[in-house]
């Protein structure tokens, strides 16, 4: 007996330490069963009765995952529509019916008191966001924000303990591991389709040419329209990325889906939840993909890392001494061989946080400090924390208010409140002037104003009114 508690004693200690662990053993019937044990606040133990390295098993993710996938459903409000061609065409137009239009897609729940992370173009232009948790229960949501650039936005229900979905590491993806997608499809709730990790760090074709940040997963788990906002995890019931998109040539699943890994993800939720909009850091490098015959014509060794091709003076780059023809191989530790890749590490990161880059520069290796800065140098910065003004080149601006958008007979805008040294004064913009469209994009307040311009690369186009109804159009370069 006494020998027996001393190997007791040992194996506890030596599994202690450790947050997750699986057993095999026999049970009576000489079949092999195995538990998993998760030592946290939602300790779960799963039973098979097959041996679980000869076949994958997802009962125990699935089972644990489910609950915390919501569905997402919006409303849009057109602006309405004539009763009949008679009176469009003969002057009744005035009388419109509302034109409500229905969205769906999904959602994960990220904490027990209610926030819930989706895609953006799920809740894009939403009047109305309600979310079906699992069990049925229906709550009005609240959108907290959203950032166009990842396509990811944030929601919050009023609710307390609630199933969560824990963040995992989605850097440990292997390509071939078993991952299991969690959404809606078709408002089908809760379906789950497993497949594997088919690649990392993908990127897709833009069809409006706005900047984005793309370093997608893909796998071969079937997600169809709904599934957008949902849950990938993996075999551990851990969040490795939002699903968002499909290459099909159809609109539906034909093998290829893309999600957000949650190294993206988790960044951008804590800046929308600690500041209300993405704090976004840049380092100031444009950058070429290596493959063999780009290595030949620059006289490279070897296809590793990226190609930096332009430095921008005075950026972060820059100043560390990052120069044009470097090859850049590293980020903190991390290897990159893609620019995808280089996105995706630097987008974990804040402006004015350090950051250490690997580089290659005539054959020899080096590390260099780089000091982060606020993508474009000056790119809204929200004054005082509570999204009433907006300081970017030089102006302040705050959403206009009712009195004089009806004035002026606007749905919406932005107003320059005062102009200093920036290029808002060096484009000719005065104050009292409210923005209403910029790059053809109408915006109604600071926030919708701030993601057009954070998804801008060259140039804005900025349409509005001044106070006495003169429509002006000014050019600014980024």
């Amino acid at each position: 007996m006494k020998r027996n508690f001393i190997l007791y004693l040992v194996f506890t200690v030596i599994i202690s330490g450790i947050t997750s662990y699986t057993l095999v053993s026999l049970n009576n019937k000489g079949e092999k069963s195995s538990s998993y044990f998760n030592q946290d606040d939602s300790t779960l133990f799963h039973n098979t009765s097959y041996n679980p390295a000869e076949f994958p098993d997802f009962t125990f993710a699935a089972e644990s995952a489910v609950k915390a996938v919501v569905h997402v459903k919006v409303i849009k409000r057109g602006s309405g529509q004539p009763y009949s061609l008679f009176d469009f065409f003969f002057g009744q137009g005035q009388q419109t019916q509302p034109r409500v239009m229905e969205g769906s897609g999904s959602g994960v729940i990220i904490t027990k008191d209610g926030y819930i992370v989706t895609n953006n173009h799920v809740i894009d232009s939403a009047d109305e966001i309600e979310v079906t948790l699992e069990n049925n229960n229906i709550f009005k949501a609240k959108l907290v924000g959203a950032d166009p650039v990842t396509d990811i936005a944030l929601l919050k229900i009023e609710a307390q303990n609630l199933p969560t979905l824990v963040f995992g590491d989605s850097d440990a993806l292997r390509l071939g591991e078993w991952v299991l997608a969690i959404g809606n499809p078709y408002n089908l709730r809760s379906t789950v389709t497993a497949g594997i990790v088919s690649a990392k760090a993908r990127t897709m074709p833009s069809a409006d040419r706005e900047f984005r940040i793309e370093s997608f997963i893909q796998t071969d788990a079937a997600v169809n329209r709904g599934n957008s906002g949902g849950a990938l995890i993996n075999t551990r019931g851990e969040l490795v990325g939002i699903n968002t998109a499909i290459a099909s040539r159809t609109g539906d699943f034909s093998g290829y889906s893309f999600a957000v890994p949650t190294t993206i993800v988790r960044k951008i939720v804590e800046d929308l939840i600690d500041f209300g909009s993405v704090q976004r850091a840049y380092m100031g490098i444009s950058m070429n993909e290596i493959d063999g015959n780009f290595a030949k014509e620059k006289n490279l060794k070897d296809t590793k890392g990226v190609f930096v091709a332009d430095v921008i003076k005075d950026g972060p780059a820059d100043k560390a001494g990052i120069r044009a023809g470097d090859v850049l191989l590293s980020i903190n530790g991390t290897n990159v061989n893609s620019a995808p890749a280089v996105q995706e590490q630097v987008n974990r990161f804040r402006p004015k946080d350090k950051i250490a880059v690997e580089i290659s520069r005539d054959g020899k290796q080096k590390e260099l400090s780089v000091v982060l800065d606020a993508r474009g140098a000056q790119i809204a910065m929200l004054d005082g924390g509570d999204g009433s003004i907006l300081r970017l080149y030089g102006a302040q601006l705050k959403s206009a208010p009712k009195e004089k958008l009806d004035k002026l007979r606007l749905n919406g805008g932005v107003e320059v409140i005062s102009v200093l040294d920036g290029k808002f004064k060096e484009t000719g913009v005065e104050a009292g002037f409210i923005i209403t469209h910029v790059n053809q994009y109408p915006v109604s307040g600071v926030e919708e104003l701030q993601a057009v311009i954070q998804r801008s690369t060259r140039s804005l186009l900025i349409e509005g009114v001044y106070p006495d109804g003169k429509v002006v159009f000014y050019g600014m370069g980024l």
